[in-house]
């Protein structure tokens, strides 16, 4: 398998050093990709630098996946507008083995493979390292003014808020990690996202100069909507690979509400699925959009490579039972069914209020469906609200005992797709 041949058709290459296919193809290489610990969880923003190691290791090659234990303390500069808050030690362990756990799903550690994957983290090397050390065996071999270059350090330089040299220090760590990486497990290959470009060749310069050894790199374009709004990122933040933090209902939905522009371009990259299977999706899409068998197919694709299986069917089971039983009254829900719901949020409210009767627009703010009794109210004037699938037009109305589904959980639907079950207690 040419690796780089499999990415570029499934638009997964920005910028390639010369060189790095052909070595590729020669031999087994060691390939890197560092994973920054700001969170105890990754999402979608870090999946394809999670299928980029994949597809390394598919094609025969050793992975490693780094957590930046060291340099998450103190932030990458690159596409940033301003500084990141600093995080404590504690978080940054707490984050690490966060990282560590959810990389280790993806990636086969298999002992008896010679491309088996591995971990590394850079606090390892860079907590017994001094300054005067780092500055001698790192500092001296790039120039000011190679790393001014750089655009994210141009533009940060050039910004009201400016670049501290805690962020400036960033690029010349992040480059020692591929050094050491070189050295010590004969990583000869970074990648990463297009805006790591400038940090990447920080590190085969310093090889370069080091060692007199070749290193190489490629990066994928940063995902974007075609709507010009910012990739992973929904009405109630983050979509997450923790199932804790985003469920997989939530995950698969996010996918299946995909625009047609958005899931054409993302079925060949967030999935294995090969060229032929993935035109023909597009040609069947084509024909008949309304289906929505990009959508349908990348969710399915996605959610199992995420969640496994399981949390696949259970996100198509709650959807099954929000979404194709819309002619349905939510009194023929058995009890059982509202309390299956998997990955609808869950609220609470008091019994006694509520059966007293509240208006409508005080029990969605209360409940924390809405963040303010204005954006309630306005919403319902839209037509953007429902409880228990009847749409509510009257922001005056009062909610109390009748409105409860087997004495106990009122549903409540917000827009098209977000779903919360409340429990009257």
């Amino acid at each position: 398998m040419n690796l780089i041949e499999e990415l570029r058709w499934r638009g997964m290459i920005q910028d390639i050093m010369p060189g790095t296919e052909e070595q590729l193809n020669r031999e087994m290489t060691t390939g890197y990709i560092g994973f920054d610990p700001t969170a105890d969880s990754l999402h979608i923003g870090s999946l394809v630098p999670i299928l980029l190691l994949v597809h390394l290791q598919k094609a025969g090659h050793k992975p490693i996946a780094l957590v930046g234990g060291a340099t998450g303390m103190i932030g990458d500069p690159s596409g940033k507008s301003e500084e990141r808050a600093l995080l404590s030690e504690a978080e940054l362990r707490r984050n690490v083995a966060g990282l560590e756990a959810q990389l280790a799903k993806f990636l086969d550690f298999s002992a008896n493979r010679d491309n088996a994957a591995e971990m590394a983290n850079n606090y390892e090397w860079f907590s017994s390292m001094s300054l005067i050390e780092f500055l001698r065996d790192a500092g001296k071999h790039i120039t000011v003014n190679y790393m001014m270059a750089k655009d994210s350090v141009k533009r940060r330089i050039e910004s009201e808020e400016g670049l501290s040299y805690t962020e400036f220090a960033y690029q010349m760590m992040q480059g020692y990690d591929f050094y050491w990486l070189h050295r010590n497990r004969n990583c000869r290959l970074q990648m990463g996202g297009s805006d790591q470009w400038g940090n990447i060749v920080t590190g085969t310069e310093l090889i370069r100069k080091k060692t007199g050894g070749h290193a190489f790199a490629f990066t994928c374009p940063l995902i974007t909507k075609a709507d010009g709004t910012k990739f992973g990122k929904t009405e109630s933040g983050n979509v997450w690979l923790d199932p804790a933090k985003t469920t997989p209902y939530q995950f698969y939905q996010f996918w299946l509400n995909a625009t047609d522009p958005d899931a054409d371009r993302w079925i060949s990259i967030f999935t294995f699925l090969d060229r032929h299977e993935i035109e023909s999706l597009r040609e069947t899409h084509r024909r008949d959009p309304a289906k929505r068998v990009l959508q349908k197919k990348l969710a399915e694709e996605v959610t199992r490579f995420v969640h496994g299986q399981e949390g696949l069917e259970e996100a198509i089971t709650t959807t099954e039972k929000l979404f194709q039983r819309q002619s349905l009254s939510p009194e023929s829900f058995s009890l059982d069914d509202l309390e299956s719901l998997e990955g609808i949020i869950r609220a609470d409210y008091s019994r006694p209020r509520f059966e007293g009767g509240v208006d409508v627009v005080s029990f969605l703010a209360e409940t924390g469906i809405f963040p303010s009794k204005g954006e309630a109210r306005k919403t319902i004037l839209n037509g953007g609200v429902s409880i228990n699938r009847k749409k509510i037009a009257d922001a005056q109305l009062r909610v109390d005992g009748s409105f409860l589904l087997h004495d106990r959980y009122v549903l409540v639907q917000k827009g098209r797709k977000h779903y919360y079950l409340v429990h009257i207690a």
